[in-house]
């Protein structure tokens, strides 16, 4: 769907940006298996030549999904680095999912590492590391920084466990109980 924006039309998505678009969606509707060279070319109405042209073979896709990943990390890290609220507040309120651009590397990449991807396997742990590291310094030891990110991975996990119309029920904190939750681990974890 284009926006208007300020009264004109924006640019249509680049080609190459189609293309990951589609491999993406694929990836998390249908899976692997179903994010065929041909698929991909259909649902991002490029012709094979098109894809082939940015994306040469499945693994460039591949790499071109890690890189979409490592570029959506990098600009997450630089929003955990400035938020007022500080960097494990950040990182436990947005590890539950909003349907983001992040969100959705994330899910097509651990898609991609479930089907035995070894690089996207390594793009994720990357991602994590490098989220790691910015909290580090906040925590006042390894078992600390271990906690923030388990519970991460929990509440990440969790909305997984969402009905079919989207909603996550108990099985994730939101609002108050969200943030008292941030509170507790913070009180638990920041280093003196």
């Amino acid at each position: 769907m284009t926006v208007r924006v300020g009264g004109t039309m924006p640019r249509p998505p680049l080609a190459r940006e189609r293309v990951l678009d589609a491999y993406e969606d694929l990836l998390i509707a249908e899976g692997e298996r179903a994010a065929t060279l041909d698929a991909v070319a259909k649902a991002a109405e490029v012709s094979k030549g098109g894809l082939l042209y940015h994306f040469p073979s499945k693994d460039d896709l591949a790499a071109g999904l890690a890189e979409r990943l490592a570029a959506l990390t990098a600009a997450d890290l630089a929003r955990m680095r400035a938020a007022a609220e500080g960097p494990i507040a950040y990182y436990i309120r947005t590890s539950v999912m909003e349907d983001d651009a992040l969100d959705r590397a994330l899910i097509a990449t651990t898609r991609l590492a479930q089907g035995g991807s070894s690089a996207a396997s390594a793009a994720l742990r990357e991602s994590r590391r490098l989220w790691a590291e910015a909290i580090r310094p906040h925590v006042r030891d390894e078992a600390a920084l271990d906690l923030v990110m388990l519970l991460s991975d929990g509440l990440y996990f969790n909305n997984s466990l969402a009905d079919p119309d989207g909603d996550p029920g108990d099985s994730v904190p939101s609002g108050a109980a969200l943030a008292r939750l941030i509170e507790l681990v913070q009180t638990s974890v920041i280093s003196t």
